[in-house]
């Protein structure tokens, strides 16, 4: 998605946490991510322990002015991911925050500013559920049932109206070598003309044809990122009895 020619274009974490993300551009890329945002100062500084060359500002995404500090240089990368919790159904039916759920809209901000070659957002599969909210009977705000969807959309429009064309596509971890099947949204944007490429899978599951062919890989497990020979008491053998 990033070519070569923007190996002087800044790149853009925002919502950076312990800094995942910034590795995975790192090692896509071969250079550091430039500047990292988040408003939580035990984040920013986790992820100024992985990430010491980055930029770090400990502030809202909203208070942050591309402009400025980006300093009139050109942007190849934005990527967000925004807090996931008031999308996700680990959630079930608790009262959500409008304030939060659309904190993805400050990509806008970017593509209107600064105009970044490429935007990429990342979430909770639930996502594209986005929605407005409407009061419930205890007084709480939850996701209207009938209008799941419409922010979303409208997201979406807004940025082909800035000139995007956006793609989006549900992937699974485990597909590209990674032991969880958690799964998660993604959504890319950009604007400088060329496809949207997505990545092929590289893991499958075993029972597959493709892995008896040897065309991919067979998933990883997570056993075999676990260091057997520590030695780890069992829960069954414990001084405290284990909750019913």
């Amino acid at each position: 998605l990033i070519m070569s020619s923007d190996e002087f274009r800044e790149i853009i974490d925002n919502f950076a946490g312990g800094g995942g993300a910034s590795t995975g551009i790192e090692l896509a890329l071969g250079r550091r991510v430039d500047i990292a945002i988040n408003h939580d100062p035990e984040a920013v500084a986790m992820h100024t322990a992985n990430h010491p060359e980055t930029k770090h500002y400990c502030e809202s995404v909203w208070e942050v002015d591309p402009r400025e500090v980006t300093q009139g240089r050109p942007v190849g990368l934005v990527w967000l991911s925004p807090d996931c919790k008031h999308f996700s159904k680990a959630k079930g039916g608790k009262p959500v925050e409008k304030k939060i759920r659309g904190l993805a809209w400050v990509a806008l901000r970017w593509a209107g500013t600064v105009r970044p070659r490429v935007i990429m957002l990342e979430n909770v599969e639930e996502f594209v559920t986005w929605g407005p909210l409407i009061e419930g009977e205890d007084g709480k705000m939850r996701p209207c049932p009938k209008r799941k969807g419409r922010e979303f959309n409208a997201f979406r429009n807004a940025l082909r109206r800035q000139g995007y064309q956006v793609e989006h596509r549900e992937l699974r971890a485990c597909d590209y070598g990674t032991p969880t099947i958690r799964k998660r949204l993604f959504l890319i944007a950009r604007c400088d003309g060329q496809p949207i490429v997505w990545p092929e899978p590289t893991h499958g599951d075993p029972k597959c044809a493709a892995v008896k062919a040897k065309k991919l890989k067979p998933w990883r497990t997570a056993a075999e990122c676990i260091d057997w020979s520590l030695p780890t008491p069992s829960i069954f053998e414990r001084s405290k009895p284990l909750a019913d």
